[in-house]
């Protein structure tokens, strides 16, 4: 059975991905990943913010005579064995690569542009096999490079296409943007990317979900594990895409069981990210999926997973009206009681 893939013009030898997580923020993390098998590895985010903010303290110390490299603290927990800040990541990148033999992903996490791109050339002279940018931005939120909360929907999209310019500029690996789903036109936001030379999209991110408590009066943290249901979105996405940009497409949230993968790699994708998973059932697990896969590919006929991927995508001379009528017929089973519900 042929499990072996390419994803960013890179080999690979499955099509299971693991996505950031805090299951890649340790050398430790990376190995048992590679170890249940997944065919590539996207290591936590660094920030933006702790960029910014290393280069501000290291300017002061610069204006003050001092020659000191400063650290700064990570927005999230570091090892007790680790350095925290972006040198912190850095020689994680540098071990991790060397711990294993599968592709390992560097992720850029940010919202604007500026000199803060620049670290993805430091992240590739580490040996990042590629460069993952998961922009995220929240229109309604205003921010010092977009003041007002009502910004228009072509600003917000120009933000991404110039944030991955300026890290394609000077990366020297491919480049993937990892999307949200909320564009008015997301197929238009992708066209755009992969002409500007986005080696890669994933679809997609997931967005922070705060709460709000009426007994506390207080605002509550809400991000939990994504569930199989979330996996319809992605794979309607992959599906109107697959076969019409270059970029290669990544599928993210929603995987579950080796039926989840599956569906996204009929669907069009090129290779399945997860991270809930792999946490909720061990590194390990990455093998029950993979076995899964292999045993639904043996029962279908399927040699390799070319000969599946893309199978039930959109054809490439649907119209609307080919939608529409797939739309229309689900809601027709609806009205008549049919369905799983």
């Amino acid at each position: 059975m042929d499990l072996s893939t390419r994803y960013l013009g890179l080999e690979l030898r499955n099509p299971l991905v693991a996505s950031a997580s805090p299951l890649s923020n340790t050398v430790d993390g990376v190995r048992r990943l590679a170890d249940g098998g997944v065919g590539a590895i996207v290591l936590y985010s660094l920030f933006e913010e702790q960029l910014r903010r290393e280069a501000a303290q290291n300017a002061e110390l610069a204006d003050a005579g001092t020659e000191s490299f400063v650290e700064t603290r990570s927005y999230f927990p570091a090892g007790a064995d680790d350095e925290p800040g972006p040198r912190r990541y850095l020689s994680l990148v540098e071990r991790a690569v060397a711990a294993v033999d599968i592709p390992v992903i560097a992720s850029l996490n940010g919202s604007s542009t500026g000199g803060w791109t620049d670290y993805a050339r430091a992240l590739a002279e580490a040996g990042a096999a590629a460069i993952e940018l998961n922009i995220y931005h929240l229109p309604g939120v205003p921010a010092s490079a977009s003041p007002s909360p009502f910004s228009p929907g072509r600003d917000v999209e120009q933000r991404h296409v110039d944030i991955l310019t300026t890290v394609k500029a000077v990366a020297g690996v491919p480049v993937a943007v990892k999307l949200s789903p909320y564009f008015s036109s997301t197929g238009e936001i992708v066209l755009r990317l992969d002409r500007c030379g986005a080696d890669g999209i994933v679809l997609f991110n997931r967005f922070l979900q705060p709460d709000i408590d009426p007994e506390t009066l207080a605002v509550t943290a809400g991000f939990g594990l994504s569930s199989p249901a979330e996996g319809r979105l992605p794979r309607a996405w992959i599906a109107l895409l697959a076969g019409r940009v270059s970029a290669s497409l990544a599928a993210t949230t929603g995987v579950e069981d080796p039926a989840d993968v599956a569906r996204y790699l009929l669907a069009g994708a090129d290779v399945v990210m997860t991270a809930s998973a792999l946490i909720r059932h061990g590194t390990a697990y990455a093998g029950v999926l993979l076995d899964g896969l292999s045993d639904w590919m043996s029962r279908k006929g399927f040699a390799a997973v070319a000969d599946a991927r893309g199978l039930l995508s959109v054809p490439a001379g649907a119209d609307e009206a080919y939608q529409r009528a797939g739309y229309v017929t689900t809601m027709q089973a609806a009205n008549r009681g049919e369905g799983p519900w």
